[in-house]
């Protein structure tokens, strides 16, 4: 092909390298235009990240000098002269969101995680950001998130989408202090403590948790809310439909309620042999025959506290309480197997609240805002100590209403998060249109037997996981 012919096809590849050009930048206008307000400044905040780099790099640290030529520039040296060293700086992609950016960057010898996390402030203060936090993501990839906006004070909304969940046992709770997501795996866990004042956001967390779960017929609700006295009030009144059992703050229908659930799980664990073939219902998953089982103490206190007094009735209720106690404790120590989980909230998770042999084997905690350190160890462990910045008493400001502190999954310290607000309306909604598929886990477990076999006589409190006979 001779350069003639070559120079006519420069016209077409200069107008083809023009269109692309042209495609990029009214693809990039649209997407500007349909994002909302804070999306937009993330996306002025990437551009100012990617067009600032090539300067802020080396400022921070981040750079590195390459004293070896490469062969081409050896060979294309004529004047005899060394060629001169290159600076190397990571190479960027960013992606702009509601809060902030994400920013991924391949690391370079003595460029790599520390040297990144070190750089964090600097990268903060050049980007504008809050904050600015620098992981893993991969071996010569790190994943650098900051956040434009503190995501803790940036109240949300949930939306349940009356859709079954992909994963029915994974609690989607909200977003971190980067906007990332936090859920928690509920598999295999047999309790859940909940802890807070009054109007942070406990049950709204537990509403969420309902409303997210009710349109699978694999999980089955029942709840006790010691702060009223009647179904049609307080918190859970939109959801009833949805849950096969209700109790209010009298405490001997919580104990038939707790001595129903107790014997449902001795009835499960003598069953489960039988019906399922494995002594573990999660090896398998919950279903709708044997569905997941859950029990919600909202404001536990009030089935648990002593009730002090030496006339008749005050020591009939601490009977009472005690025994409610030991009915729950025998729920969240034997349950798990056969697909119980027991959730319970209240506002000082302390001894005299939750009883400390039924909270210290709940390995899931959390805890919203609180006025004592006393308090937040009792909810969160000793280990809050030694975390000052995540102790929920830091967390008081009216700001910080639906803002939570949990154990961190899987890493070492605590995590500070945004629980969504579910509006009353959306929860009446979901539990309307899936009220149809509540049912009575004991009924269902009953149907899956055979005629002749009689659970009651073959109670097994020891979960020996050995069959029925018939």
């Amino acid at each position: 092909m001779t350069v003639q012919e070559v120079m006519g096809y420069a016209p077409i590849v200069v107008g083809a390298g023009l269109a692309l050009i042209t495609l990029w930048a009214v693809v990039w206008v649209v997407r500007y235009a349909l994002a909302d307000t804070m999306t937009r400044a993330s996306i002025r905040q990437a551009i100012r990240v990617r067009w600032t780099w090539k300067r802020l790099a080396p400022m921070a640290g981040l750079s590195v000098t390459d004293k070896t030529p490469p062969a081409l520039a050896s060979l294309a040296n004529t004047d005899g002269k060394p060629p001169k060293p290159r600076v190397l700086i990571p190479a960027l992609k960013v992606t702009p969101d509601r809060y902030g950016v994400v920013v991924r960057a391949n690391c370079l010898p003595k460029v790599g995680l520390e040297e990144f996390q070190k750089a964090a402030p600097y990268l903060a203060d050049a980007w504008r950001c809050t904050r600015v936090s620098v992981v893993q993501d991969k071996p010569g990839e790190v994943v650098i998130r900051g956040v434009r906006v503190d995501p803790l004070l940036t109240p949300t909304a949930h939306v349940p989408t009356g859709e079954v969940p992909e994963a029915l046992v994974r609690w989607e709770l909200g977003v971190d202090e980067y906007a990332q997501p936090v859920a928690v795996n509920l598999a295999e866990v047999p309790g859940v403590t909940i802890a807070g004042l009054p109007g942070f956001g406990k049950t709204s967390t537990i509403n969420r948790f309902i409303c997210d779960c009710a349109p699978s017929p694999a999980v089955q609700i029942a709840v006790a809310d010691g702060k009223v006295s009647a179904a049609h009030e307080g918190d859970y009144a939109d959801l009833i439909g949805r849950l096969f059992a209700f109790v209010g703050d009298d405490l001997d229908d919580a104990n038939a309620l707790f001595k129903r659930l107790v014997k449902l799980r001795r009835d499960r664990s003598s069953a489960i042999k039988y019906v399922l073939g494995r002594k573990d219902m999660w090896h398998g998953g919950p279903s709708s025959s044997w569905p997941w089982v859950v029990l919600i103490i909202d404001e536990a206190h009030t089935y648990f506290r002593d009730h002090k007094g030496s006339d008749k009735e005050s020591k009939r209720l601490s009977a009472l309480a005690a025994e409610n106690a030991r009915l729950v404790e025998e729920l969240v120590k034997k349950g798990r197997s056969v697909g119980i989980l027991v959730i319970l909230a209240t506002q000082k998770s302390t001894g005299d609240a939750i009883p400390t042999f039924i909270r210290d084997v709940c390995p899931v905690g959390m805890s919203f805002a609180q006025k004592t350190a006393d308090a937040a160890v009792a909810a969160l462990g000793d280990d809050i100590r030694e975390w000052p910045d995540a102790n929920p008493t830091t967390l008081q400001d009216p700001a910080y209403v639906g803002v939570a502190v949990m154990n961190s999954p899987g890493k070492a310290g605590f995590t500070r998060l945004r629980t969504p607000y579910v509006k009353e309306e959306d929860a009446a909604r979901i539990a309307t249109a899936t009220a149809h598929l509540t049912a009575d886990p004991a009924a269902l477990l009953a149907a899956q037997l055979p005629a002749g076999i009689d659970l009651t006589k073959d109670e097994d409190p020891d979960d020996d996981g050995m069959p029925l006979a018939a």
